[in-house]
């Protein structure tokens, strides 16, 4: 993690691995005198240091490999030819697909490209270079591509999608998209390598076959999700009840799944052994229940994509079966520390994702605070006892885990669903108990009973989708981002509430966990103005900040099936603790200014529209005189002349004109140069040079997507 916040590569990186492993043999060395008095302290600290420094050296000898993996900057926008291999599953937008590419072979001569690039392949020809699609992209096929290339780039943004950093997560160090000439060419595909080609042509397979049965079911994509962890057939809708019910985490392949199905395959496993003589005699139902649970967990780990909870969960839990096969006796907490080292080895990039440290740090507080109420009940072999006892369990269980992800959930995505305990007390048992093994009976059995199981799940969701939506109503907790040390004080409040009663000092723990739950909205004061430039690419949209007041001038562009609403200013507004715009201000109809307008407004309270654009519902018309006051900052609209009939184009522009004590700022959208003039001439006199300052992102300028100048000049 202190690499990962590292501006450059530290040039010293690789060698606090070499020092970390000599610190390992120095301990080694002293074991013998570990019952010296003093000797075991500077021991534990010695091992603190020696394990820092190799994880530190570790990582940053991986993104040493990979940062060398670069795209020659000669080569950016050029045509180059490769040969390679689809890599993942084809991800679907809305004008074709994208998709990771193995490069075996650069067919140009003295071309330099990295080994794994993230394409887009076109349908139709409206973009330059584009191509029609006549087959579609599988996984681990063959194919010779003709693409342009360029390195990473990314929006910047606080609280947004770090894109950039999801590509090198991935090993993609170039973006680009296959051009139509000279055509693609599918080639023999023969033995796919590494073997997760062959995972992901099953994967695909089955959510092709799970969407032919369902027939564009509205819950459909929830069942391939939970089958093969492929949630991109989920819909936005969907999606806000899963997030505003805390219920996010159950579709995707949680590590509970894994270990519900692992279990349900064991306790199988150990029925039929048993009823088996012949079968006992060789070796013991026991061993052979926990060598098939396990077998079966890595099984649904793999088909499900080989997430960080999948991870996690299988390397947990293949410790625990080589430990209890091999007749040793593992702690838990060795057992999750085991796992932790596998999964930061295979990616040293895992702690950049927040599911990281939602899946560590639940099954932590888990093994915390856990072993007490799971003890409960155990001399009462009564079925009634034994009722009671997993009742109990699942309750504590489920009030344990949300404890223990409140601080992250208010760290990671600053907001916490006030309903997520009893939401997830009602979709946890049935979601892993009923749909989820109905989903993988029908990956097990596609002749003939898959569209009753499928049929028969998608029933039970919809049952359970009814009782989300009604709790998606109640409200959700929201706080501004806060400073690290309120989280690192929330999580240690969080380990004395799980101790056990009576413990000294628990009284402690709310005192600790206030300063995160409550941390003020930074004010402004009175008269003061923040503006903030959102990053969202070819398009724009710019936040107004007063001491009580929120405004945003445009929505920012679409992005296919996404937007900037959802991707960039939803995610701001909630890091800033803002649910309410007062004001929007949509300067005319192009896409690149709109387009996120649609999200936003199911997403965040809008108090005042004000546009071009007359066929919105609740709009007020754009037109110059428009005049308000906020906390002594003002507001005007000088552009498109009243009286003047709006259509929403590049010459209905809304131009905004923003005052304050310190000086005045002019939004101008996308008004042309005749505009500009105009403009000028009418109210020229009223902006010196030396104070006054336009955003625009007209066309005519060299740079269109941001551009400051000085009116006027």
């Amino acid at each position: 993690m202190v690499l990962q916040q590292q501006a450059a590569l530290p040039a010293w990186g690789t060698a606090c691995l070499w020092l970390g492993i000599v610190l390992h043999f120095l301990l080694f060395a002293i074991r013998p005198l570990l019952d010296r008095p003093g000797v075991k302290l500077f021991a534990m600290g010695l091992a603190l240091v020696a394990g820092f420094l190799v994880g530190f050296g570790w990582a940053s000898l991986r993104a040493e490999w990979r940062l060398a993996e670069a795209l020659d900057p000669a080569w950016e926008g050029r045509d180059i030819r490769v040969l390679g291999t689809v890599a993942s599953l084809p991800a679907s937008f809305e004008r074709g697909s994208r998709f990771e590419f193995q490069v075996e072979e650069v067919l140009t001569p003295e071309a330099q490209v990295p080994s794994r690039l993230w394409l887009s392949r076109y349908e139709g020809s409206e973009a330059e270079g584009a191509e029609e699609v006549n087959e579609d992209i599988q996984p681990g096929q063959r194919w010779a591509f003709t693409v342009r290339l360029r390195r990473p780039h990314g929006q910047m943004n606080p609280g947004g999608f770090d894109y950039e950093a999801w590509l090198l997560q991935r090993g993609l160090r170039a973006t680009g998209y296959v051009r139509a000439q000279p055509a693609p060419e599918r080639l023999e595909s023969g033995l796919a390598w590494p073997p997760m080609l062959w995972v992901h042509r099953v994967r695909q397979s089955v959510g092709e076959r799970f969407r032919q049965v369902l027939d564009q079911q509205a819950l459909g994509g929830i069942l391939v999700a939970l089958a093969i962890g492929d949630q991109r057939a989920i819909p936005d809708d969907q999606w806000q009840i899963f997030n505003r019910t805390g219920t996010t985490h159950l579709m995707a392949i949680s590590g509970l799944h894994v270990t519900l199905i692992g279990a349900l395959v064991g306790w199988l496993v150990n029925g039929l052994w048993r009823r088996l003589p012949g079968l006992c005699l060789i070796w013991p139902a026991r061993k052979a229940a926990l060598l098939a649970g396990g077998l079966a967990a890595l099984a649904y780990g793999v088909l499900s994509g080989w997430g960080i909870p999948a991870q996690r969960t299988c390397l947990m839990l293949g410790v625990a079966v080589l430990a209890l096969l091999s007749g040793r006796q593992v702690g838990a907490g060795r057992i999750l520390l085991l796992a932790l080292w596998g999964v930061l080895f295979m990616d040293p990039w895992a702690v950049l994702a927040p599911g990281f440290w939602l899946s560590f740090g639940i099954v932590s507080a888990l093994l915390w605070g856990a072993s007490r109420a799971f003890s409960r009940g155990a001399e009462n072999p009564g079925w009634r006892a034994r009722s009671l006892r997993a009742v109990g369990q699942l309750g504590a269980s489920q009030w344990i885990a949300t404890l223990a992800s409140l601080p992250l959930l208010l760290w990671a995505f600053h907001q916490f669903p006030l309903i997520a305990p009893l939401a997830n007390l009602l979709a946890i048992p049935v979601v892993s108990l009923l749909v989820t093994p109905l989903a993988l009976l029908a990956v097990l059995l596609p002749w003939g009973p898959d569209s009753l199981l499928l049929g028969l799940a998608h029933g039970i969701l919809q049952g359970l989708m009814w009782s989300l939506g009604e709790l998606a109503q109640m409200p959700v907790w929201q706080v501004p981002a806060a400073p690290g040390w309120t989280v690192a004080l929330a999580g240690l409040s969080i380990a004395i509430l799980l101790l056990p009663p009576g413990v000294p000092g628990r009284l402690l723990a709310p005192v600790l966990l206030a300063p995160l739950l409550f941390w003020p909205a930074s004010r402004l004061a009175p008269g003061a103005l923040r503006m903030v430039v959102l990053d969202v690419g070819q398009g724009q949209a710019v936040l107004l900040q007063t001491a009580e007041h929120t405004l945003l001038y445009d929505a920012g562009p679409a992005y296919g099936s996404d937007d900037a609403g959802r991707r960039v200013i939803q995610p701001y507004l909630t890091r800033l603790g803002v649910d309410t715009l007062d004001g929007v201000v949509l300067s005319h109809k192009d896409r690149d200014h709109s387009g996120g307008w649609d999200s936003l407004v199911q997403g965040v309270k809008v108090g005042r529209l004000i546009s071009s654009m007359s066929e919105l519902p609740g709009v007020e018309p754009c037109y110059r005189g428009l005049h308000w006051t906020w906390d002594h900052v003002e507001f005007q609209i000088l552009h498109p002349p009243a009286g003047t009939p709006l259509v929403g184009d590049n010459r209905d522009s809304c131009v905004l004109r923003v005052e304050t004590k310190a000086g005045r700022i002019l939004l101008t959208g996308d008004i042309g140069v005749r505009e500009e003039a105009l403009l000028l001439a009418e109210q020229g006199r009223l902006f010196p040079p030396k104070c006054c300052w336009c955003l625009t992102t007209a066309a005519p300028h060299p740079h269109p997507w941001l551009l400051w100048r000085r009116w006027g000049q």
